[in-house]
Parts: structure tokens; sequence; C-alpha cells
């Protein structure tokens, strides 16, 4: 059954920061984008390297072995070498504790 799991204090992940999270199978992103929260999946679609350590501009993030570039917001991919999406992740806000929404259970 899908829950929202609590991964931390909001005020823990201060604006333009990322946070690894690691779940059951999959580890995610968290990236805090001018005070808003998103969660992405530590993956790039083009060889599976890791995301984190990219540069993030605005709502982009640039993989950082090969230059592919993906929305934050969407999981857009934006440029090759990757061709395909990544995977997003809802996140809220509740009593000041960043809450993601994990689609898996």
């Amino acid at each position: 059954m899908a829950k929202w799991i609590d991964v931390l204090p909001a005020n823990e992940l201060s604006a333009g920061m990322t946070k690894l999270l690691a779940f059951e199978e999959v580890e995610l992103l968290l990236i805090n984008i001018a005070g808003e929260f998103f969660a992405i999946e530590n993956r790039c679609s083009h060889d599976d390297g890791e995301l984190n350590g990219g540069e993030i501009c605005a709502a982009e993030i640039t993989c950082p072995r090969h230059g592919a570039r993906f929305n934050i917001k969407t999981g857009t991919v934006l440029s090759a070498p990757a061709f395909d999406n990544i995977k997003t992740y809802p996140v809220r806000i509740v009593d000041n504790r960043v809450q993601v929404f994990d689609q898996e259970k």
C-alpha cells in the first residue's frame, strides 16, 4: 500500500541543497529549490549513474557523468545523451516535516 513517509524536518535542508534518501530498493535525491521540495530517483536514465553531485540550475539537474539534463519538477529529459525521463516522487510538508510519497508500498 502506498504511503507518505517522513524524511526530515523541513528546516534541515536549505534552499539549493540536496539530500540522499535510501528506501528499500530505490535511492532518491531530495532537492530544495527556493523553499520548494522535490524528489527524483537518483539515477540517470542514460547509464544508471547517480545524479547526486550534478549541477542544479533553476529546476534542472545535469548528470555529473555525461551531461544529460533533466527537469527536477517533472522528470522530463531535456538533453542527450539521455532519452528517457526519470522518475519523480510527490513531496509535501506537514507540521514542518518533509514527506515523500512511497509509491512502491
